[in-house]
């Protein structure tokens, strides 16, 4: 089926919407189409054609459905670039991004093609969380397409993509979407070198930290399972052939594992049961960082621009930091951007500045105009386009939606030190340590919340957050003289003393081991308290006989004048699975013997 459409609004650059993975985008309308008389060129008028393709993925073969944006007046001998861009996970190649960014690119001259993601919509083939050994390869079928190189399954054939020099069958294409259609991106990139431009938008770098965080530096410890995001996910998928019931048998497993790989399900129940059996952790855990960027991020050559969310309880902010300092040390380009909005919410109000993908603010935005520009540059070779500083992030304490970014030439590190003090204090002086000890203990159900992420899933409210007296320990500063900006990864230096975990930490199941959640907190002059953007960092200690080193999410807030910063360690969270066990824990305080926490400061 082809269809004509019009441009909806003319503007001086068309609009962009970004597809971003969230559970919500199963339910997003499909485009609406309309017929115009007649196609101009240059008049941002476009053809949609939707279009099945047979790929084989080695794992099985099965059809890929899709849908292809040509614009008016691009043949063979007016070709233009392309742009590839998929749903999030549990949506499909109609939803409002996937088919928006499609819609947008065909506006601006630019071969769309959206496309569902395996498993997914009208899509055949098990989810397979965007292995570059499955996932990667139907994506790269379709660049075979776009290339000339194959049909579609209806005998549809192009050659009207620009192609990018050198041997044949090598077209100038980008990609673009959001969580499940970011980490796709990056998957092609490194099997398919014809990939000249990628913009990731709120993606994991490692799928085995994002469902179970370990924040403790320099360890293979297994961290805290995130239960409530990966069975929220996991259902999802395994409801698929149930809410869009398929005869396609591709789709389709087995009973126990319906509608993922077998690794998949393997590994949610493994999380599931709360346990850490030797070996087979590893086993599985390692399969999680298979499908993830952390493992082939060295393959990775295409310029790419990181746009994580700094409201994202799912793939924080260290995910993009840690993906974007991988590839800058190897030299791709790489550059990032730090929004407000990401799985957890966020601003999204086009009167803020910030894009907003249902109002395609492209060109108001900050965000849309680095991807406009990021596209101009490696999709349209226009050398002049300013792509913009190294990195960027975006400030909710400035008023003015044209100053809201600020830029860097890289993500601050820590800069300030505050000590623990025994008195409950976070001093700025190791002089101003008082000696002292303090206790808390776990109860066998959680005292401490965060965020429910499946509140947001199913559009229920979410509690604030809170902590149960007794079950947590806080530190807190001075009323700040000054408003205190930080901007980065946080650290904290502990040392816990918990005789009960001590005894059986070195068993075969590290499930034995002592669970802790750190976090900032925000405590204004009236005693309301702000957890930052409801994070938290799950730490499973590697030993409580040492010290250790915890990274903290990476937050962009400002502490105000007179507000204090509170650090917390909380024996629980209900977003997460905990201790096995009761296990009382101790935290001593001395001048020269004391935990810290460090701040990256901007000033």
């Amino acid at each position: 089926m082809e269809v004509t459409v019009p441009r909806a609004v003319p503007r001086s650059r068309a609009t962009l919407t970004a597809a971003i993975g969230t559970a919500a985008a199963a339910l997003a309308a499909p485009l609406a189409l309309t017929v115009p008389a007649a196609a101009t060129p240059g008049s941002g008028e476009y053809t949609v054609t939707a279009l099945k393709f047979t790929v084989d993925t080695g794992d099985r073969t099965c059809v890929v459905d899709a849908d292809l944006y040509r614009p008016a007046g691009v043949d063979a001998r007016h070709t233009a670039p392309a742009v590839i861009t998929t749903n999030g996970f549990g949506g499909n190649k109609a939803d409002g991004g996937t088919a928006g960014a499609a819609k947008a690119f065909a506006q601006r001259g630019y071969v769309g093609l959206a496309y569902s993601g395996l498993g997914f919509g009208n899509s055949g083939c098990l989810i397979s969380l965007d292995d570059p050994r499955i996932d990667a390869k139907a994506a790269s079928a379709l660049i075979d397409f776009l290339a000339g190189k194959r049909a579609a399954d209806d005998g549809t054939k192009v050659d009207y993509v620009t192609a990018d020099g050198g041997e044949g069958g090598d077209p100038r294409v980008g990609m673009i979407g959001g969580s499940y259609g970011g980490a796709i991106q990056l998957a092609t990139a490194a099997v398919d070198r014809r990939v000249d431009a990628l913009v990731p938008l709120i993606t994991w770098n490692n799928l085995a930290y994002a469902l179970d965080p370990q924040n403790a530096v320099g360890t293979d410890v297994p961290g805290a399972y995130k239960w409530q995001w990966a069975n929220g996910f996991y259902l999802m998928g395994e409801g698929q052939p149930l809410l869009a019931p398929s005869l396609d048998p591709s789709r389709i497993n087995k009973l126990g594992c319906l509608h993922f790989v077998d690794q998949a399900c393997d590994t949610i129940r493994m999380l599931n049961s709360g346990r850490y059996p030797a070996g087979r952790t590893d086993e599985l855990l390692d399969y999680a960082r298979s499908v993830s960027p952390v493992s082939y991020l060295k393959q990775v050559k295409a310029p790419t621009l990181l746009v994580q969310g700094q409201a994202d309880s799912l793939f924080n902010l260290n995910e993009a930091q840690a993906t974007y300092e991988t590839l800058r040390a190897q030299g791709t380009t790489a550059k990032m951007i730090w929004q407000s909005w990401g799985h957890s919410g966020g601003i999204t109000d086009p009167a803020s500045g910030e894009l907003s993908l249902g109002s395609g603010n492209l060109e108001s935005s900050y965000v849309g105009r680095r991807v406009l520009a990021w596209f101009d540059r490696y999709l349209q070779d226009d050398e002049g386009a300013d792509t913009g500083p190294d990195f960027a992030y975006y400030r909710d304490w400035v008023a003015d939606p044209q100053r809201t970014y600020a830029t860097a030439s890289r993500p601050p590190s820590p800069t300030t030190t505050y000590y623990l003090s025994g008195d409950g204090k976070l001093v700025d002086n190791r002089r101003k340590v008082v000696r002292g000890s303090r206790e808390y203990r776990n109860w066998l159900i959680p005292t401490s919340h965060s965020e429910s992420s499946l509140a947001g899933l199913i559009g229920l409210p979410d509690p604030a957050p809170y902590d149960t007296r007794g079950t947590y320990l806080d530190w807190s500063t001075e009323p700040l003289a000054e408003a205190t900006d930080v901007v980065g990864i946080p650290k904290a230096t502990l040392k816990v003393v918990s005789p009960r975990t001590e005894r059986v930490q070195n068993s075969s199941d590290a499930a034995d081991k002592l669970v802790l959640f750190a976090k900032l907190y925000d405590v204004a002059p009236d005693g309301g308290k702000t957890l930052v953007h409801r994070l938290v960092a799950p730490v499973r200690v590697p030993d409580v006989t040492k010290p250790f080193t915890v990274s903290l999410p990476g937050i962009v807030h400002r502490y105000e004048k007179g507000h204090r910063i509170q650090f917390v360690i909380a024996a629980s969270d209900g977003a997460y699975l905990g201790n096995k066990g009761v296990k009382p824990v101790t935290v001593t305080s001395a001048p020269g013997d004391t935990g810290t926490v460090q701040l990256p400061v901007v000033r």
